[in-house]
């Protein structure tokens, strides 16, 4: 083992221990800091083994894309964070399949087959996570609409690429090299359709889970190229991003109580049609209670529960929730946040929002800790939520949310619900809580809405 070798254990170690440090809010900015430091450390050892450190072009380039990395990053908000996300997915992808392609044109003849296999394989992971990652972030930025888009026989077009793409992998490993040009380019064009395919009739509800597969396809892409140019360094990188990501998406999944298999063949097909009524089942209250203001909500409440969700994100009301939490912590009241996992547009989000603005840690709870408190809760505040917080999905089978946890903020005292309108939210169900008579709805903006609650 020689020193390279030795230098890419160590940095894939410290990459490690930054990806396992941003699994804690606390530790989450050094974890980010050391894993983008022993990436750039990784990058200049590269260059200095492979003695291309002093190519002029090269450095012009990682200049320009240093800067233009360095520019989107401090003008991308954070509620525009998850198509970043899956943008970069795709552009991870898409390098690893630009790398295999080359390597294919430069040295096909000279490779033994497990190279040849290898960049195959690379070539049609990095081009189906390229155009599966640019169609997520299309939709999650509502450049296309985020409702699935189901084609006639799509599942038979997904099957037929699929069928298609492994027999060009095995002329692309065991043909001559006259063929090769076409195999290759025409794998990569094929590779590009199935992620479209695939990204298409995801729906909105389910880009956590989509994102989180990508960014894992994104990491194996790269590892699979590792081993076609013969790099450890990328092939240990790789398999921790693929391994990461491909972990992160078995939780989501487990979070919206369905198999991964269901997300992938649009979980909004059903094997049933939900035939019955939606209603809503509220907590008796006496006439006398009915007729209590917001106001008088807020002055009586003891324990508080604050519920976000996207449309906290969308209006960028993360400043005005921490005025209120200040407000309500300076009259003596219990503030805790409940966090569903799928809250947002990728895992993770209400947790950076609320971090953004200096909300302690300790009173961020997660969906199975804080369940249990909604019966003792005085009030909940739900702030642009709606599909995390439906109870429909405890009995409306046959709906995408159906056997979904949810939050359980109908159990709660009395409810204030801060949400744009009382539109269903992605899943296109409607929510019964809007109409419980334990429940007070504040419609519009919600840091309007909020505004009025800290005053």
């Amino acid at each position: 083992m020689g020193v390279y070798e030795i230098v890419a254990i160590i940095l894939s170690l410290l990459v490690l221990l930054g990806i396992k440090l941003m699994s804690s809010p606390k530790t989450a900015v050094y974890g980010n800091q050391i894993s983008a430091l022993s990436m750039l450390s990784a990058i200049i050892l590269v260059l200095v083994y492979n003695e291309i450190i002093s190519m002029p072009l090269l450095w012009v380039a990682i200049l320009i894309g240093g800067i233009i990395g360095y520019i989107i990053a401090k003008k991308v908000n954070m509620i525009q964070m998850p198509q970043m996300v899956a943008l970069l997915n795709g552009l991870g992808g898409g390098t690893s399949a630009i790398v295999a392609l080359v390597e294919i044109f430069e040295r096909y003849e000279n490779m033994i087959y497990f190279e040849r296999i290898t960049s195959q394989l690379a070539l049609i992971v990095g081009g189906i996570t390229l155009s599966g990652s640019l169609i997520a972030a299309a939709k999650l930025d509502r450049k296309i609409p985020q409702k699935p888009v189901v084609l006639k026989g799509h599942s038979i077009l997904l099957n037929i690429s699929l069928i298609v793409l492994c027999v060009l992998a095995i002329f692309g490993t065991l043909n001559n090299y006259s063929m090769i040009d076409i195999i290759s380019i025409s794998a990569l064009f094929i590779s590009i359709l199935f992620g479209i395919l695939f990204s298409i009739r995801v729906g909105g509800a389910d880009m956590p889970i989509t994102i989180s597969l990508l960014n894992s396809c994104s990491g194996l892409a790269g590892a699979i190229c590792g081993f076609t140019i013969g790099d450890p360094l990328l092939v240990s990188v790789g398999a921790i991003v693929g391994a990461s990501g491909i972990i992160l998406t078995q939780i989501m999944c487990k979070a919206m109580n369905r198999s991964l298999m269901d997300v992938l063949k649009g979980s909004h097909i059903a094997d049933k049609t939900f035939t019955g009524e939606i209603i809503a089942v509220s907590v008796e209250r006496d006439t006398q209670e009915e007729k209590k203001s917001v106001h008088d909500i807020l002055q009586e409440a003891k324990k508080v529960i604050i519920v976000p969700g996207y449309g906290m994100a969308l209006a960028q009301a993360q400043y005005l929730v921490k005025q209120l939490t200040d407000k309500l912590e300076s009259e003596g009241k219990d503030v805790k946040f409940a966090i569903h996992p799928v809250a947002g547009r990728m895992p993770g989000h209400m947790n950076v929002l609320l971090a953004e603005v200096d909300i302690p840690y300790e009173k961020l709870w997660d969906m199975d800790n804080i369940n249990p408190e909604f019966e003792e809760t005085d009030l909940t505040i739900v702030i642009g939520a709606c599909d995390v917080v439906n109870p429909a999905a405890s009995y409306a089978e046959g709906t995408p949310i159906y056997g979904m946890p949810v939050l359980d903020v109908d159990k709660s005292k009395y409810v204030i619900v801060c949400n744009m309108d009382t539109k269903p939210g992605y899943s296109g169900v409607e929510n019964p809580l809007y109409n419980m008579n334990n429940v007070t709805m504040l419609l519009g903006n919600a840091a309007e809405t909020l505004k009025k609650l800290a005053e």
